[in-house]
Order: structure tokens, then sequence, then C-alpha cells
């Protein structure tokens, strides 16, 4: 607790001290919004040109192994087939749907 206590006296000691003056705590909130606006666009021009340039940001994998099998390719294949054909169910009129609002 004597840390937050010495920080909380030091920023007791600034307030008491500092007469208020908005246009300095503008011209100062506006020049900190300037400088992390161009750290921001610094950083993605940074990050696209890397992109771009096939590049990776942070570490890149050295080997590439395979994700998908086929098996589960076909079986979401399946999936989206069965979908599909419930949907032309409903659009060419074997089902009927009734608005229960209706």
């Amino acid at each position: 607790m004597n840390i937050l206590d010495s920080i909380g006296s030091f920023l007791k000691h600034i307030r008491s001290s500092a007469y208020l003056d908005p246009v300095r705590d503008w011209l100062a909130l506006l020049t900190l919004s300037m400088i992390a606006l161009v750290g921001i666009i610094v950083w993605n021009v940074w990050a696209f040109d890397k992109v771009a340039s096939g590049g990776t940001i942070g570490t890149s994998s050295t080997t590439a192994s395979a994700i998908f099998s086929r098996s589960s390719l076909d079986a979401i294949h399946t999936i989206f087939t069965n979908r599909a054909a419930e949907e032309t169910k409903y659009v060419t009129g074997v089902y009927s749907f009734v608005d229960p609002s209706q």
C-alpha cells in the first residue's frame, strides 16, 4: 500500500499545483491524438506492405499439414445437398408453409 499512497500523493500534488488552462489541455489532447493516429497509420501501412509482399506477421509456420480429410468434406457436401433438397421442397410446393400469425 505504500506505493499506492505515494502515487496518490503525487497525483494530488500535480492537481493542486497545476492551474486550469483549457487551451493547453486541448492542444495536449490533440497532439497525443495525432501521434496515436500517425502510429496507427504507419502500423497499418507496414502490415499491409508485409502481407501484400507475401510475408506473414508474427511467426510463420514452416510445415503445412493436411487439415481436412476427404470423409469430413464428403459429410459437409452431403449436409448441404440435403439442405438444398429441403429448400426445393418448399419452393416447389411439396411442403406448405403456414404463417401462424395469419
